[in-house]
């Protein structure tokens, strides 16, 4: 054989071996706390390459009863036998230490929902890995899913990128893009770029454990940034919009909701609205609420929301047609007086 291809054949073999020997031997700990990051988990357990811990939040109420209740991470981790940490407070010194006593190679950050101290980013020789839901620099922040929504992007992604000290702020590794269909709301798009994420996890990390890709830095002044949600944010300015207010509505489904308030004996009652066409018109005042063969519709700033489904303040969610039944006398109200 010749002794040069000879060279390069077990050069190539050697390297190989060493991929699949780094690939292996990686330990990850893996912060996350929401459903949108379990698949990436479950992902990565499957894999059969890594030695995972997580860390996750700790139980908390949920739901109407307040059921205290474990993390989907939590449940996935403890379905899978994974060492877990519970933490509140991820800057007590026990907690870092605890961190450092598993001796990560890399730390992989998912809608874990707490900025990572500079102390833990320092551990692993890999460094912190996170997986954001936009196209960074582009929606910063906790919310971005549902601010691509709501500014009615076409298209939005996931962006793999190594943690610094500023929020999401540190080089790219990759991105990848998905578009925004017209009827996504944030559940669907949350859904969507989970999967989109979770199919290119492995590769990413195999590329960038064995220096195929290199961090990038972001174009910092092209950066833009999203807030944490409040209840508020999901009340309707009826002097907007349809188009804004639809998309409004399924940006912030399930959570802050979407809502507006009308009089029934002259006490004030809330009305989340669930789904909403829009019909073409003008001449009448904002939040005007005008009665329709199959129920009715409220005049915005441009155009008219015809309603479709509702939830009434301590009742189920209904459609249009049995809400009026009910509440026949929102019908002339105006919803921008309330």
């Amino acid at each position: 054989m010749n002794p040069v291809r000879n060279f390069g054949y077990m050069f190539k073999n050697y390297k190989n071996n060493i991929t699949k020997q780094i690939s292996k031997g990686v330990k990850i700990i893996f912060f996350g706390t929401s459903e949108f990051a379990a698949p990436m988990l479950e992902t990565l357990i499957k894999s059969e390459k890594y030695l995972i811990s997580a860390v996750t939040a700790p139980d908390s109420p949920a739901g109407r009863q307040k059921v205290i209740t474990a993390s989907p991470i939590k449940s996935l981790a403890q379905k899978f036998n994974l060492d877990i940490i519970q933490e509140e407070n991820i800057k007590n010194p026990n907690f870092i230490q605890k961190i450092k006593d598993l001796k990560p190679d890399l730390i992989v950050i998912v809608a874990f929902g707490k900025i990572i101290p500079q102390e833990i980013i320092n551990i692993p020789r890999f460094g912190a890995l996170n997986i954001h839901p936009s196209l960074l620099p582009k929606y910063r922040g906790p919310s971005p899913i549902q601010n691509a929504i709501l500014n009615g992007e076409s298209k939005t992604g996931v962006s793999f990128m190594m943690i610094d000290q500023e929020m999401d702020h540190g080089p790219i590794l990759t991105q990848f893009e998905a578009l925004i269909n017209h009827n996504d709301d944030y559940l669907k798009l949350s859904f969507k770029l989970s999967e989109l994420a979770k199919n290119k996890i492995i590769n990413v990390l195999e590329d960038y454990l064995n220096g195929r890709i290199q961090p990038q830095n972001q174009d910092h002044e092209k950066a833009t940034f999203t807030k944490i949600l409040k209840r508020e944010d999901g009340l309707i300015d009826w002097s907007r919009r349809a188009n804004f207010i639809e998309r409004q509505i399924r940006a912030y489904e399930p959570w802050p909701g979407v809502f507006t308030f009308f009089k029934k004996n002259d006490k004030k009652i809330r009305l989340k609205i669930l789904e909403t066409k829009i019909r073409e018109g003008n001449g009448e005042t904002p939040g005007l609420v005008n009665k329709t063969d199959n129920g009715f519709e409220i005049k915005t700033g441009k155009d008219w929301l015809i309603i479709l489904k509702v939830q009434p303040e301590s009742s189920r969610i209904m459609s249009a047609q049995e809400f009026l039944r009910g509440y026949p006398k929102i019908i002339g109200q105006n919803l921008t007086k309330n």
